[in-house]
């Protein structure tokens, strides 16, 4: 049995290949040779004879950044990713003096340790490369690996759209350790320039507005199946800050919705019983609003908060109160109805015909002559107090100072009496209302707006 066993350990020995005079062979040669599997486990850490702790040092450098919609909250990138370590196991110096390097592809990572890293915020990623990935890797006599991977990743990116589209996003991506926990392993950003950008490197709805990294440890859960066991785990983070391009915003949705409202005012200098204009603007500036905020709102994704945007479309501005508006509307219609009972109580009122004066005018009454005139009742008895109206040119109204002319008043050099809310006729509330109208509502606009590029730049 014991002359067995030896003749088993020394076909080993034999079958080991010899590292002598290294230089003497091919890089296949010399590689496989190094790397055999009588010297060499890839399933074990550089140090497993030692315990040391092995560091693995990152760097990367970003090709392409594109961040996507809103809704869908991740970016895609494309970048360089390089993890420099030592192998004591795989230093050569002695063997073969003459050989100043070692370079392979994906038939060399197969055959050597390679830490096991993963993003943890990674929506989907994948080597690039054509007919072979884009992997290369490079031994250095002394035993130092330098792996380098093209990568192209998406990857989550919580955005806070409190100020959208003033808004401005913190994206990042998260290097994990997979399998080996931080007493093992650590994972350390290279000193000098962990990340380089492209000079190429241009955004287009954003623009990068700094950049930085950091080291960090996490906690594995394996109740939760975070990661490949319990236990701390090194980790590195590249993180991005993003401005969003407000450009496109302001031409398109700000400054369109400034001059909707702007033209809305308009309302407040037509006729007041020019309803048709009215409604026709007032219909025109809704439908405007909703398509602007309809068009935006497909590129947002329904969060709970609400947005900068949408606090600019539905803010609501203060009106006058309009109590004694509506009080003095509904005047007209008690005292018609109160006449109405008078008349088929009292049959000492005589009934008479009503007419009304259209005859053409030659003024210059933007209303057009069917408002030039007033109707006028008679033949009711002087003991009932009804009101009276009586007809009046749109001429003798402006010069009589914009008041009605009422019965009696002819002749008479008393001033006018001055009407309250409750005393005024709808159409005078409705001159009053629009004339304070003119100001209140584009002083309340700046106003708006003075708060809300306040909050928007400086909160």
């Amino acid at each position: 049995m014991l002359a067995k066993c030896g003749l088993v350990k020394q076909n080993t020995l034999v079958d080991c290949p010899s590292l002598e005079n290294g230089d003497s062979y091919t890089q296949s040669e010399f590689l496989s040779r190094l790397a055999h599997e009588c010297r060499y486990d890839r399933l074990l850490l550089p140090t497993y004879q030692t315990g040391e702790l092995v560091y693995v040092h990152a760097s990367a450098y970003v090709y392409f950044i594109q961040p996507a919609e809103a809704h869908d909250l991740n970016f895609k990138l494309h970048f360089l990713l390089q993890l420099r370590w030592t192998d004591p196991r795989l230093a050569y110096a002695l063997y073969s003096p003459e050989r100043t390097k070692i370079i392979g592809e994906s038939d060399l990572r197969q055959r050597i340790w390679v830490p096991h890293l993963y993003m943890s915020n990674e929506q989907s990623s994948s080597l690039m490369g054509t007919d072979s990935k884009d992997v290369l890797i490079s031994i250095a006599p002394d035993g130092e690996v330098l792996f380098s991977r093209r990568m192209q990743a998406v990857l989550y990116c919580w955005m806070n759209l409190q100020k959208f589209p003033f808004d401005e996003q913190k994206c990042s991506m998260n290097l994990e350790s997979w399998k080996y926990n931080a007493s093992i392993l650590r994972l350390m950003w290279e000193k000098d320039d962990p990340v380089r950008l492209s000079s190429e490197l241009h955004l287009t709805e954003y623009s990068l507005l700094d950049f930085w990294t950091n080291e960090s440890v996490v906690r594995g859960d394996i109740v939760n199946m975070r990661l490949g066991g319990a236990g701390n785990y090194s980790a590195l983070k590249f993180t991005f800050k993003l401005g969003r391009e407000v450009g496109y915003y302001l031409m398109d949705y700000f400054i369109p919705s400034m001059m909707i409202v702007a033209m809305s005012w308009v309302t407040f200098w037509l006729q007041a019983d020019a309803s048709a204009p009215r409604i026709t603007l007032g219909t025109s500036t809704m439908l405007s609003f909703i398509t602007l905020a309809s068009s935006q709102a497909k590129t947002l994704p329904k969060v709970s908060y609400i947005k900068a945007s949408e606090i600019w479309k539905v803010v609501n501005l203060k009106k006058v109160n309009s109590k004694y508006i509506l009080k003095s509307t509904l005047t007209p219609r008690l005292a018609r109805k109160e006449l109405q009972k008078e008349l088929q109580s009292s049959p000492q009122l005589t009934k008479s015909r009503s007419c009304s004066s259209l005859q053409q005018e030659t003024s210059s009454d933007p209303a057009g002559p069917g408002y030039n005139n007033y109707l006028t009742v008679h033949s009711f008895p002087s003991a009932l107090n009804l009101p009276t109206i009586t007809t009046q040119s749109y001429d003798e109204l402006i010069a009589s100072g914009g008041r009605p002319r009422t019965a009696g008043s002819e002749g008479s050099d008393e001033p006018p009496k001055h009407h309250t809310w409750t005393q005024m006729t709808p159409q005078e509330i409705a001159t009053w209302i629009d004339k304070r109208s003119r100001v209140l509502f584009p002083l309340l606009f700046i106003f708006f707006n003075i708060v809300y590029w306040t909050f928007v730049y400086c909160l």
